[in-house]
C-alpha cells in the first residue's frame, strides 16, 4: 500500500503543501483553522514525515543532544520529562549522554553530539568544567539545565530558585518552633545557593548562633553519615534541612538507627519533591523545585535560539512551593 504524501495531506486538508510544512514545522504563522485542517488529514491518512527528506532540506538533523551530569538523581526525570515533552510537540528528538561515563572513560564531554550533528545541547545538571562548553556553543545552541554554575557568553541558563526554596523550607521550620537547626550541604553552585540561604534565613530571625551546617555529599548514604555526626552531639538539632531527598532519605535511616522518632524527636526535610518524597512511608516534606517547568523552559530557549541566534545569554528561575508532609512537625522542647 503506498504511504501517503505531503501532496495528499495538502489536497485532503484544501491547502498547499507550503502550508501542510509550517504546521509540520510548528509555526505559530498559521491561522488555527487551517492548522485543525491539516493536523486531521494527518491523522485520518496516518501520514508520518519522512525525517531523512525533511533534514536535508532543511539542513537539520532535528536532534537536541542531552548531556546528563548524573543519571541516579531521580530530579532529573522531572526535568527531562518537561523537556521532551516540548521537543517532541515540535518534532524534535533527544539524543542522551552520560557526563558522568564520559569523564571516567576520558572522553570529550559534548564532541560526541557535535559529531552527530546534533541541532542543539541541552546541559542537565552541573559540570565540573561548564568553561568546556564554549567552543560548543560557538557552533550550536547550548542550554543549561538545573545548574547555576558560571557559563560561556551566549549560553542560556534555566534553574529553580534556589535561594527562595532554601528560605521556604527553613523558615517552615522555624515557624513551627524550631531553633536548633541544622543543614546538610551539598555541592556546586546550586549547593551553596541553598546553604546561604539556610544561613541568611537563620540570621533574619536571630538564630544565627542555633545554625549548624555539616557537609554533604548530595546521595543517601553522604546524608546518613552527616546525621549520624549531628545528632550525636550535645545539643542536637531538633530539625534537619537536607540539601536534596536523597540526603533527607540518608538522614531519616540516621534517625531510626538512634531511636529518634520523624517528627515527633526530629523534623526533617528534603528538597526537589521527586517521586521518592512521595513514597507513603516516607511522605517527606520538601520544595518542588519546578523540574517539569525547568525542562519546558530549557526547550522554549532552545527553539528560541534556533529561530533567532546569537545574543547574550539569560537566566530564567522557575519559583519553588513548600510541600509539606509528614516529616515536620512542632518540637517536644527547644
Amino acid at each position: 500500500m503506498r504511504q501517503p504524501t505531503i501532496r495528499d495531506v495538502a489536497q485532503q486538508a484544501g491547502v498547499s503543501k507550503s502550508l501542510v510544512s509550517l504546521v509540520l514545522r510548528g509555526s505559530d504563522q498559521v491561522r488555527p483553522e487551517k492548522r485543525d485542517a491539516v493536523l486531521r488529514a494527518v491523522r485520518e491518512l496516518g501520514y508520518r514525515p519522512n525525517a531523512a527528506a525533511r533534514s536535508l532540506s532543511e539542513q537539520r538533523t532535528r536532534t537536541v543532544g542531552v548531556l546528563l551530569n548524573d543519571l541516579r538523581n531521580p530530579w532529573f526525570i522531572d526535568l527531562l520529562d518537561g523537556l521532551n515533552a516540548l521537543l517532541h510537540d515540535q518534532g524534535l528528538h533527544m539524543l542522551l549522554g552520560d557526563a558522568r561515563l564520559n569523564r571516567r572513560t576520558g572522553q570529550d564531554l559534548a564532541r560526541p553530539f557535535l559529531d552527530l550533528q546534533a541541532d542543539g545541547l541541552v546541559v542537565v545538571g552541573t559540570l565540573p568544567d561548564p568553561a568546556a562548553l564554549g567552543t560548543v556553543a560557538e557552533r550550536i545552541p547550548v542550554v543549561v539545565a538545573g545548574a547555576r554554575e558560571p557559563v560561556p557568553p551566549g549560553v542560556d541558563v534555566v534553574a529553580g530558585d534556589d535561594e527562595q526554596g532554601a528560605r521556604l523550607v527553613t523558615e517552615h521550620l522555624i515557624g513551627l518552633g524550631h531553633r536548633r537547626i541544622a543543614h546538610i550541604a551539598g555541592y556546586g553552585a546550586v549547593g551553596d545557593l541553598r546553604r546561604r540561604s539556610f544561613e541568611a534565613a537563620m540570621r533574619a530571625h536571630g538564630l544565627a548562633d542555633r545554625a549548624l551546617v555539616e557537609t554533604g555529599d548530595m546521595t543517601e548514604e553522604g546524608g546518613f553519615r552527616a546525621a549520624v555526626r549531628l545528632l550525636g552531639r550535645p545539643g542536637r538539632p531538633t530539625a534537619v534541612v537536607a540539601v536534596n531527598d536523597i540526603t533527607a532519605v540518608g538522614v531519616l535511616s540516621a534517625a531510626a538507627e538512634l531511636g529518634l522518632r520523624v517528627p515527633h524527636d526530629l523534623s526533617v526535610t528534603g528538597y526537589d519533591d521527586t517521586s521518592i518524597s512521595r513514597l507513603r512511608h516516607l511522605w517527606l516534606t520538601t520544595v518542588d523545585n519546578a523540574g517539569h517547568e525547568v525542562g519546558r523552559r530549557a526547550a522554549r530557549c532552545l527553539l528560541d535560539r534556533f529561530e533567532s541566534a546569537g545574543g547574550a545569554g539569560r537566566l530564567h528561575l522557575a519559583a519553588p512551593t513548600l510541600e509539606i508532609r509528614g516529616t515536620t512537625a512542632p518540637p517536644l522542647t527547644d
